[in-house]
């Protein structure tokens, strides 16, 4: 390289010449072919033309509205669907189903239908049943053959062996008494039930159930048609089904008695707050027992009108805004909480009206439908105006057709603690503050007033200037009155030499011994009914021993 440099007019770095020397051997412009073929790919999609190809079309089943479609359908009073003589319909009772040879039209819940009919619906009308006939669909295999072996049936008029494997355990017909036997067949509900059950009778189906977890949960959709199935699928091993209500339901527990001894055709022997015991009746036959199809799904609950209006009736524009801002500052009477027991709601209400036009109700974490329903079964039950669902707070007005459920003893509303005093009010509590004679209590204490003057423990002193000396005298002398009074007793006399009388008839007995526990302590104490006899004579166990005995002394 050194040598390279030296040499005069050398360029290095010289250029390459314009145009190459013509190349006349065909050889270069071979090209060899690659070891490997190119694949070739078809063009991708978005090389396509939409418009040559159509688009495949979708399932029809995927176009049906679901629940987070926004499908509505106003609906009016009648049929609005029917397949033959399965028929929906739209009545008092809200939606319900009609199925050939029913007894009666099925709905998703008997208990919490409310009154006000439905104005629309938020699904297509079709039957939540299974339909009548469905073809087998081809599975590549013949459908199996009618299996050879008998499998056993038992119920209640024929249970199984005892000490028989595999089999569990079917609750026989009963209790009877003695020399009775039960009745088999097709029965009405009041045959199927028998005659009346006494007390100890009561005590002994209960008794087991108080504190067994083996019940029927009732929630906020209440008593539901599936749930029909499954308290005869209870009464198949026992003749008590134990019914455990929460919620919204127990704001009216008639109802929810009424409709378990309708539907299912049981009776309700005991009930304690939110737990029913639900007897099947004496001469229950499983087999015979009335079978109705399940609901497959539960059914979109239909669209009612609202609960709140702008203007409720009875009240003007601002009148209504007037008490809505008043009900923010009212402390409310209860507050109820999930899952709760509210028996004595309706209750409590009512007695709050007494001494405030306005009432407010406190529901910290339930759901808005919860509150909402307890909402409408006060507005029915009390009767009272729904103001407001705000805050999770009900607030209610007790409208202009109220009346005082204690006439005779008015009661005053007391601003300090309503907050809340009307024209009326004022007047009412200005005239009770000039008249010394009045005194303002609550309800309860009205009714223990009434009940204890009416038991002698109680007596109303119509003078008030007394000294204490004549006011000692007064208590000393009532003190031994109804000391005597709570120690009188139905006296017995015994018949003397003469014979002429049996018995003396006092006065009937006070009424507070006139209630019996309902503990099921005393298994044989009837009032209504006299001791009978459990055989003849000599049937007993007992005397076949001291027969015996006699026998082996000889």
């Amino acid at each position: 390289m050194a040598i390279v440099a030296s040499l005069p007019d050398v360029n290095l770095f010289s250029s390459v010449p314009s145009t190459p020397p013509p190349s006349d051997s065909p050889s270069r412009s071979f090209r060899p072919t690659p070891p490997i073929p190119i694949p070739k790919y078809s063009p991708s999609r978005r090389n396509r033309n939409p418009r040559t190809e159509p688009k495949p079309q979708p399932n029809p089943a995927l176009k049906l509205p679901h629940r987070r479609t926004r499908y509505y359908k106003p609906v009016k009073e009648g049929v609005i669907s029917s397949d033959g003589e399965r028929t929906i319909l739209i009545g008092e009772s809200g939606v319900s189903y009609q199925l050939p040879g029913a007894p009666f039209e099925f709905q998703f819940s008997y208990s919490e239908t409310p009154k006000a009919k439905p104005v629309g619906i938020r699904e297509p009308a079709f039957m939540p049943f299974a339909p009548p006939t469905m073809p087998r669909p081809w599975t590549g295999k013949a459908p199996l053959k009618k299996a050879k072996k008998k499998v056993p049936l038992f119920d209640s008029f024929d249970p199984p062996p005892e000490g028989k494997a595999g089999v569990k355990y079917v609750e026989m017909p009963g209790p009877f008494p003695f020399g009775r036997y039960p009745k088999e067949g097709m029965m009405t509900r009041e045959e199927v039930l028998g005659e009346p059950l006494k007390k100890w009778e009561k005590g002994m189906l209960v008794k087991p159930h108080m504190h067994d977890n083996r019940q029927v949960n009732l929630g906020r959709d209440g008593f539901t048609h599936n749930m029909l199935e499954l308290i005869h699928s209870h009464w198949k091993r026992r003749r008590v089904c134990k019914v455990r209500c929460k919620g919204v339901p127990t704001v009216d527990m008639d109802n929810v008695c009424r409709v378990l001894e309708e539907k299912t055709g049981g009776e309700i022997i005991h009930r304690v707050g939110g737990v029913l015991y639900l007897f099947r009746g004496r001469n229950y036959n499983y087999r015979t027992r009335p079978q109705y199809p399940l609901m497959l799904w539960k059914p979109a609950a239909p669209v009612y009108p609202k609960l709140i209006q702008e203007v409720p009736e009875g009240l003007t524009k601002d009148e209504a805004r007037e008490f809505r801002v008043k009900g923010k500052s009212l402390k409310p009477i209860c507050k109820l909480s999930k899952n709760g027991v509210y028996v004595s709601l309706v209750k409590d209400v009512r007695d709050a009206f007494e001494l405030s036009p306005l009432v407010k109700v406190d529901c910290p974490g339930l759901e808005p439908s919860d509150y909402k329903k307890i909402g409408a079964k006060l507005k029915e039950l009390v009767p009272c105006v729904l103001l407001s669902f705000d805050d999770e707070q009900i607030l209610m007005w007790r409208g202009r057709d109220w009346k005082s459920r204690f006439l005779d003893y008015p009661l005053t509303p007391i601003p300090s603690e309503t907050n809340i005093a009307d024209d009326a009010d004022k007047t009412i509590e200005e005239q009770t503050v000039s008249d010394q004679n009045t005194v303002i209590s609550n309800p309860k204490m009205i009714s223990l007033w009434k009940r204890a003057v009416e038991s002698s423990k109680a007596v109303i002193l119509e003078e008030l200037d007394l000294t204490p000396d004549v006011l000692l005298e007064k208590v000393e002398e009532f003190e031994g009155t109804s000391q005597a009074a709570e120690h009188t007793f139905t006296a017995l006399v015994l018949p003397g030499n003469d014979g002429a009388e049996d018995y003396v008839d006092d006065e009937d007995r006070p009424e507070e011994y006139s209630d019996i526990d309902d503990d099921f302590d005393d298994e044989c104490s009837d009032d209504d009914e006299s001791f009978e006899p459990v055989g003849p004579e000599g049937s007993l166990p007992v005397d076949k021993i001291v027969r015996k005995l006699r026998e082996k002394l000889k």
